[in-house]
């Protein structure tokens, strides 16, 4: 089946695949609204948060810097980046997942993310 595609060419999202996707996520994080921290901070509602501002995490330093005290937000590209590859956005942060280098991967997860406010 070929992938649909935007007016611009770009990958549609699709929720229910990046839901599928995330099961890779699950190992560490939540997305339940008020779900547990686990190994990594609860996702729910995480579209346009602050960066490292989830309450009761303890984030690392590299994360809290990148954040620039909360003026950060976690919108889709930063979202894109950094689950593309976590230690290449943020040198030093303690997310030890590689990444998701498929971009409709990726699309579909951030999809599933923002469907969860």
């Amino acid at each position: 089946q070929l992938a649909q595609t935007d007016p611009d060419g770009s990958p549609c999202a699709d929720v229910g695949a990046g839901e599928a996707t995330f099961k890779k996520c699950a190992a560490c994080h939540t997305m339940e609204k008020g779900g547990a921290n686990k190994v990594g901070p609860n996702l729910w509602g995480i579209v346009m948060r602050p960066i490292a501002s989830h309450e009761g995490f303890a984030y690392s330093g590299a994360l809290k810097e990148f954040s620039e005290g909360g003026s950060v937000v976690w919108d889709y590209e930063h979202l894109d980046e950094f689950i593309h590859s976590p230690k290449g956005l943020v040198r030093g942060t303690a997310m030890s997942f590689a990444g998701l280098k498929d971009d409709q991967d990726r699309a579909n997860v951030i999809a599933y993310l923002a469907a969860n406010p």
